[in-house]
């Protein structure tokens, strides 16, 4: 007779990274996103957190307002609220609640996640912060040489521009190339 051993699925900061969202000019995990992480139901969740709300300040957490709400859905595609979706406004967690998180669950999975979640901030504030000090230091070198390097400094500014992304159509093209 074999045992099964329970096989944890990696939780990366690349994973966690691309789940990150601005909201109210926060950055914040979707509470299904972190049950996701977390390796449990949302349901289960979100009761884990009205059990210790204590722990969570506005700053840890907040709920989403109804427009927030149908804005999120309408860029996802999810269900709508009442038919076989979610019956509940999401609730989003800054990285102290999400941290605040892993204190709540205890498991092989949450300390896991929590650890790629520390690092997936880290990592998005230690980008933020480089590109910040590039910038100034641009800035400073622009006004010292303006005239000279004019040239110079927009193909650098362009260069850190991020790249628009072209979207191909979906579906068949008919007109000829």
């Amino acid at each position: 007779m074999k045992i099964k051993s329970k096989q944890l699925a990696l939780v990366s900061a690349p994973m966690v990274e691309r789940r990150i969202l601005i909201i109210r000019g926060h950055k914040v995990l979707l509470d299904s996103d972190l049950a996701d992480l977390y390796g449990i139901e949302t349901k289960r969740l979100n009761e884990a957190v009205k059990r210790n709300l204590e722990r969570f300040p506005s700053d840890f957490m907040f709920q989403l307002t109804k427009e927030e709400a149908v804005f999120l859905k309408s860029q996802f595609a999810t269900s709508n609220f009442g038919s076989g979706g979610r019956r509940t406004l999401p609730y989003v967690f800054t990285e102290y609640g999400a941290l605040m998180l892993a204190n709540i669950l205890k498991s092989e999975r949450a300390v896991q996640a929590s650890i790629a979640i520390v690092r997936a901030f880290i990592q998005l504030r230690e980008t933020l912060t480089t590109n910040k000090e590039l910038v100034k230091k641009l800035d400073t070198l622009e006004k010292k040489y303006n005239k000279q390097f004019a040239v110079i400094f927009n193909a650098i500014r362009q260069l850190m521009t991020p790249p628009k992304k072209n979207h191909r159509k979906i579906g068949f093209n008919t007109e000829e190339v």
